[in-house]
C-alpha cells in the first residue's frame, strides 16, 4: 500500500507535459537575438514541444502575427543580425485590455507558455503576463548590458566591438589632421558600452550619464595633459544619456581653441553578425529557457552570473539594481593621464 502511495506522489510532482510555447523578440535590437531564437526553437523540438514564433514583439501577441519555428524556419539565421522575429515596443500591451488580448491569443495558439527576448521592459511585460495565468521567461538582450539580474546581456559584445572598429578607423583620418573627436556612442540610462569602448580605444576621457559631468575636471584637464604628453589628437567617447555630443564639441572648442569633429555612431551598433561571444552566450540561454519550461519552473529570467547560467525569478530579478564597475573609470582616468593615446 506505502508503494502506491509513493507512486502517486512521484506522478504528482512530476512538471506538467508542456505542448506549445510562443517565443518573442522586443523592445532594441541587438545581434544575437537570432541565435537565442534558434536555440529556443530547436531546444524545444529537443523536449517534443513545438514552437511558435511571435511577430513583432508583444502586439504580435495581441495581433495573433506568428510563424511557426520548425528545423527548417531557424536553419541559417545564427550569424545574421537583427531578429527574423522583427522587434517593437507596444503601448497597447501595458494596458489591461491590451494584456487580456494576449492572452485571448495564447489560448486561441494553445501556447501555454512564452519566451521573452529582450531588455527590463520586455521583463516588466513577461511579468504581467505570467500574473494573468501565462507561463514566461526571458533572455536578457540588450547591448547596453544594464539588466540588473545577469552580467551579461546578448548583443554586448558585438556593440562594443561595432564601435572600436568604427573608432578605430575614425583615428586614422583624425591623426591625419591632428584632430580632437568626439564619438557619441549609444547608452541612454547606462554607460556600460561607452567605458568599455573607450578603454578599447584608448580614449582621452569618457563621459557616462552615471558621473555628473565636471566639463573642467573631465574633459579640458584630460586633453591638456595629453597634449603635453605629446598627443596631437585627442579621442572622446560620450554615452548619448551623458549629454550632446555635438554641444560637448563646441564647448572644447570654446575651450580649448580646437576644432573638433563629432561622430554619432548611432544605430549602426546595433547592427552585424554577433559575435562568437554573442552566439554562444545566446544559445545557452535559449536552451535553458526552454529547459525551464521542461523541468516546471518558469517565470524566471534567465541570466548569467559568475559565469554560470542561473534561473532568477522574474519578480526578484526585476527589483535587481546594476551598478557600473567604476574601477574601469580609474583605470581610464590613470592611463589616459600617463601617457599621449593609445
Amino acid at each position: 500500500m506505502s508503494n502506491n502511495n509513493e507512486n502517486v506522489a512521484e506522478v504528482a510532482s512530476k512538471p506538467k507535459k508542456i505542448k506549445r510555447i510562443g517565443v518573442l523578440t522586443s523592445g532594441g535590437d541587438s545581434p544575437g537575438m537570432n541565435a537565442a531564437v534558434r536555440a529556443v526553437a530547436r531546444t524545444a523540438i529537443y523536449y517534443g514541444i513545438e514552437c511558435v514564433g511571435i511577430r513583432r514583439g508583444w502586439n504580435g501577441l495581441i495581433n495573433s502575427d506568428f510563424m511557426i519555428l520548425n528545423g527548417d524556419a531557424v536553419r541559417h539565421i545564427l550569424a545574421r543580425g537583427g531578429t527574423i522575429l522583427y522587434t517593437a515596443r507596444s503601448d497597447e500591451f501595458m494596458t489591461v485590455e491590451g494584456r487580456k488580448k494576449a492572452v485571448a491569443t495564447c489560448k486561441m495558439l494553445g501556447l501555454e507558455g512564452i519566451v521573452a527576448i529582450g531588455g527590463d521592459g520586455t521583463f516588466k511585460g513577461a511579468l504581467e503576463l505570467s500574473r494573468l495565468g501565462i507561463p514566461t521567461v526571458g533572455v536578457p538582450a540588450t547591448i547596453d548590458n544594464d539588466v540588473g539580474c545577469t552580467n551579461y546581456t546578448i548583443g554586448f559584445d558585438t556593440a562594443c566591438n561595432t564601435a572600436i572598429t568604427c573608432i578605430d578607423k575614425l583615428r586614422d583620418t583624425m591623426q591625419s589632421h591632428e584632430r580632437c573627436s568626439v564619438v557619441e556612442v549609444m547608452g541612454r540610462h547606462a554607460g556600460y558600452l561607452a567605458l568599455y569602448v573607450g578603454l578599447a580605444v584608448g580614449a582621452t576621457a569618457v563621459l557616462i550619464p552615471e558621473r555628473e559631468l565636471d566639463f573642467e575636471r573631465d574633459i579640458v584637464v584630460p586633453i591638456q595633459n595629453a597634449r603635453l604628453a605629446g598627443a596631437t589628437h585627442f579621442m572622446i567617447v560620450v554615452a548619448e544619456g551623458a549629454g550632446s555630443a555635438i554641444e560637448i564639441g563646441e564647448k572644447i572648442h570654446e575651450a580649448l581653441g580646437i576644432g573638433p569633429r563629432v561622430t554619432v555612431l548611432g544605430h549602426i551598433q546595433r547592427g552585424g553578425s554577433p559575435t562568437g561571444r554573442d552566439r554562444e552566450t545566446a544559445t545557452r540561454m535559449g536552451y535553458y529557457a526552454v529547459k525551464a519550461f521542461a523541468d516546471g519552473h518558469p517565470n524566471c529570467i534567465i541570466g548569467t552570473q559568475e559565469g554560470s547560467i542561473k534561473e532568477i525569478p522574474i519578480e526578484e530579478a526585476l527589483a535587481m539594481k546594476k551598478h557600473l564597475q567604476m574601477y574601469r573609470y580609474e583605470i581610464l582616468e590613470a592611463i589616459s593621464a600617463t601617457g599621449s593615446g593609445h
